[in-house]
């Protein structure tokens, strides 16, 4: 009975995707002390096994040196670790007077595997995923399967110990293209770390999710002419042949300013260098790149012995690099291209400009975007270069293998490295438990934004303590508008009457009723204990007051019919309120003043009555 690998490839990213996701979201409610606590036991159990992993891993994939391969695990879990251990990925984790900082984690972790570094990148990316508080499952390359997933057992045994909900690190044991799709597009699935090659990464970023993919890296590399010659060649064979090239940030090409190029050949070959003839170059670049022009994958980490041998070339032993001078650079230049293998290309350039040109062209060609070198005694010489660069790392008199990621300089250590845009990754930093992380900002008002219109008053209460008049937002009338000198005498008319309730109501009341503007079952503000206009109103319509101030009391035009009843002034929400727990109706006309509040309460309880 056959067994189709890509169905449970399939289902197997979905199973680990989704037991992840509820890992996760346990791990996210974590304080800062227990995540800790989990990737410091990680981290020592991977130190622990950093040369068996290492040794593991040369024997599945037959890519580079052992002893390389520990070192590697060894910066991934401890130089890494110790890193970012005093990072705050929990809570507040940055504060200020003005900005309040908060970490969210992402969710699920979806981690792609490389076959050159695979024991090393897996390490890497489950430290900055924990430490993060997101869950993590890995797509490892299928010829690195076994050595991948017990970098991971490793880890995950030791975490568990520690609290650690056990799914919430995975890996595939059966990987195929159509299973890393599905790990990468699974609805769970929140961030996609991804590295590998070319297809691969844009695989990840056509997944519809967000993603830190790594582009290819042909470095180069240029030596100017007040380089300290012994020095920069000593750097260039230190990066390029450690763990025989597979390191993307290793040295692609070397570009030479013409004053020191007898200088720097002859620190070569003493270094252990062999640079080899034209006919020798063209039966080299044979076996390095294929029919298509892509890299051929089996001269990936082979030492110099076994690739002399496939390309049929004699070398002289203790060779540590093959030199090939190369005429230009592209497709009919196939030793121009990243090689992955202790192989560098070699140019005679005349200056600064036309070494920064060469470098250009060559990052160009297959390395937009990743890292570049330069060894030079002059800093403006280095930053003159640096900013001719499509590159997000450029190095100055350290090893590109070893400053790229952070091992030789200040750089943040890594071993996933942006590209940038120049080589369409989303970022140009070292990626680190920064990026799978979320960000709030509590932002404080700082500057007050002036407006047209302030605050205004929801209640009469309120609107007693409104800014001066001339600074009032209009009010809406019942029907039209007035004349906002008008409304203003109208409510200091309304808080006037309001002051002297107490004492006028009873007589008000009684007048009022005889002059005909109370209805008896009505409800009308200007009579009621909140709603009086004036200390007069006692006085009859039209009469007039003892003390000759009628002309306070309200007027009601000859063009507005009444029915009998007289509409008032001014209504508030207070009066609203009264009216609806006596079940009574407000008179009003289109002169009559509503407050917003009192008119968003009134109108759907039919409170209102026009006259």
């Amino acid at each position: 009975m056959s067994v189709d690998k890509d169905l449970i490839s399939v289902q197997q990213a979905r199973d680990l995707v989704e037991a992840a996701h509820k890992a996760q979201t346990e791990l996210a409610r974590f304080d800062q002390a227990r995540v800790d606590r989990i990737c410091e036991a990680m981290a020592k159990a991977a130190l622990r096994e950093a040369a068996r992993l290492g040794a593991l891993a040369v024997e599945e994939t037959g890519y580079g040196v052992p002893a390389d391969k520990q070192e590697k695990n060894r910066f991934a879990a401890e130089d890494v670790w110790n890193y970012f251990r005093g990072l705050r990925t929990v809570g507040v984790v940055s504060e200020t007077k003005d900005v309040v900082e908060i970490a969210s984690p992402r969710g699920v972790v979806a981690g792609i595997i490389p076959s050159t570094n695979p024991t090393s990148t897996a390490i890497f990316k489950v430290l900055i995923a924990i430490k993060s508080r997101n869950a993590i499952v890995l797509s490892p390359h299928p010829s690195a399967a076994r050595c991948i997933n017990e970098a991971v057992r490793v880890m995950r045994e030791a975490a568990i110990k520690e609290g650690l909900p056990a799914d919430a690190i995975a890996c595939m044991t059966t990987a195929t293209i159509e299973g890393t799709e599905a790990l990468m597009k699974h609805k769970q699935t929140a961030v996609i770390l991804a590295t590998g090659g070319i297809g691969l990464v844009r695989a990840a970023y056509s997944s519809g999710k967000p993603a830190f993919g790594v582009g290819p890296g042909n470095v180069p590399v240029f030596i100017e002419r007040s380089a300290d010659v012994p020095k920069a060649v000593q750097d260039i064979l230190t990066g390029k042949c450690f763990d025989n090239g597979t390191i993307c940030a290793s040295e692609q090409a070397v570009v030479v300013d013409a004053p020191i190029e007898q200088a720097v050949r002859e620190q070569f070959r003493l270094q252990g260098a062999h640079f080899v003839s034209a006919a020798d170059a063209e039966k080299l670049g044979k076996i390095v790149a294929t029919p298509q022009r892509s890299l051929n994958p089996a001269i990936v980490g082979r030492s110099v012995d076994v690739i002399a041998n496939m390309a049929g070339i004699s070398v002289p032993p203790g060779t540590r690099c093959l030199m090939a001078d190369v005429g230009g650079v592209g497709r009919d230049f196939p030793l121009s291209m990243e090689k992955l293998s202790p192989i560098l290309a070699f140019y005679v350039v005349d200056g600064l400009e036309r070494g920064a040109a060469r470098c250009f062209e060559i990052l160009r060609y297959g390395g937009m975007g990743h890292t570049a070198g330069i060894h030079t005694r002059s800093r403006e010489a280095a930053v003159r270069f640096g900013g001719e660069m499509p590159a997000s790392r450029v190095t100055v008199n350290t090893p590109t293998t070893h400053g790229a990621i952070g091992f030789s300089t200040a750089l943040p250590p890594s071993m996933t490295l942006g590209c940038g845009s120049w080589g369409g990754n989303v970022t140009s930093d070292n990626v680190s438990p920064l990026h799978l992380m979320d960000i709030k900002r509590v932002a404080f008002e700082t500057r007050p934004v002036k407006s047209v219109r302030p605050a205004v008053a929801t209640s009469a209460v309120s609107a007693a303590k409104a800014p001066p008049t001339s600074q009032r937002a209009p009010v809406t009338a019942a029907a039209g508008k007035i004349g906002r000198d008008e409304i203003a005498a109208i409510v200091d008319r309304f808080l006037a009457g309001r002051r002297e309730e107490d004492t006028a109501q009873a007589p008000r009341q009684s007048a009022e009723i005889e002059a005909g503007s109370m209805d008896t079952g009505a409800f009308n503000p200007a009579q009621s204990s909140s709603a009086s206009m004036s200390s007069n109103r006692s006085a009859p319509a039209g009469n007039g007051s003892a003390s000759g101030e009628a002309s306070t009391k309200p007027q009601r035009p000859a063009d507005f019919p009444t029915n009998g009843r007289t509409a008032i002034d001014f209504v508030s929400e207070d009066d609203v309120r009264r009216a609806m727990q006596k079940g009574e109706k407000i008179y009003v006309n289109a002169r009559t003043i509503i407050t917003p509040a009192a008119r968003d309460m009134g109108e759907p309880a039919e409170v209102f009555a026009k006259v």
